[in-house]
């Protein structure tokens, strides 16, 4: 038994879509008895009615309907593997790896990734959402084709991208607020410190930890958000992952020496610049018009 073929199915939608064999002829630059043709040969592999004509006009058939619903699934899976091979032919990639430090802002980098979807839609993007050297460690593994951390990686050159400002908080009620002098070390040291778990599996570090008596870990800055936000501990975090919190009062900035304000830079790394396709060095360029040179910092509200 023959089988049916995608350009069967092709013709058969164009008929469909084009109100008649005439109308789809002009469309697909075939003839009309040609496209004819392959559509009653269709028919009569199938064994199943696909068409009914009434006036001028072609219309399917409820099995029609039902099998040319299911056969448009695999043209548009055909023509997306067609893109996909032209992609690559030209040098295109099908995927670029990224590795994203969590404390980089996310609406800045859902920004970039929406811009890039736009302009490469058949490129897929590989996300990995790190912690402190767990982004390092990808890139040195091999696993990621683009970067952004604030840690030092040693062998590969960063472009700048931004700082990221981290302030001390925790819930208005918690006993440090009470306390009626600026806060030095020791007094953090007697409570319980929230800590982000650094990603990777080899070498952690524990950046920002005060050696506080109580240490909690989580593996997501949203996690230690909401803990904050139900009075757990104190913690350090990026301002402008915390803005709506402080804003709306669920989380206040403690009293620290120049207003515990600390910047840690940004920088964006590419495994390989020298090979980097095309659509690398576009999404490279999409980090730094979006966020290269910007600064996350907003106004907190005062500590008092």
């Amino acid at each position: 038994m023959s089988r049916a073929t995608l350009e069967q199915w092709r013709m058969l939608k164009a008929v469909v879509d084009h109100g008649g064999f005439n109308q789809a002829a002009a469309v697909v630059h075939k003839s009309a008895s040609s496209i004819n043709h392959a559509v009653h040969k269709l028919q009569d592999q199938l064994g199943v009615q696909l068409l009914v004509v009434e006036g001028r006009k072609a219309l399917l058939t409820e099995a029609g309907q039902a099998l040319l619903r299911r056969a448009s699934l695999l043209l548009e899976e055909a023509a997306s593997l067609e893109d996909a091979a032209e992609r690559l032919a030209l040098g295109v990639e099908a995927v670029v790896r990224l590795a994203v430090d969590q404390i980089f802002p996310p609406d800045l980098l859902a920004q970039v990734l929406a811009d890039f979807s736009a302009a490469w839609p058949g490129t897929r993007i590989e996300l990995r959402e790190s912690v402190l050297s767990g982004g390092v460690e990808l890139l040195y593994g091999g696993e990621v084709d683009l970067l952004i951390s604030g840690m030092p990686v040693q062998g590969f050159l960063g472009l700048p991208l931004m700082p990221v400002s981290f302030v001390c908080v925790a819930h208005p009620d918690h006993p440090l607020h009470q306390l009626q002098h600026p806060l030095s070390l020791k007094d953090l040291q007697r409570h319980r410190q929230l800590v982000v778990r650094d990603s990777a599996t080899a070498h952690r570090v524990d950046a920002g930890w005060l050696k506080a008596e109580q240490r909690w870990t989580v593996s997501h800055v949203a996690t230690s958000i909401r803990m904050l936000e139900l009075g757990l501990g104190f913690a350090w975090l990026p301002l402008s992952l915390i803005e709506p919190a402080l804003q709306a009062g669920r989380l206040k900035t403690l009293a620290l020496p120049f207003e515990g304000l600390r910047q840690v830079p940004l920088q964006l790394i590419q495994a390989d610049p020298d090979t980097a396709g095309p659509a690398t060095r576009a999404l490279v360029a999409a980090f730094l018009a979006t966020a290269g040179g910007s600064d996350d910092s907003v106004v907190a509200p005062a500590a008092g």
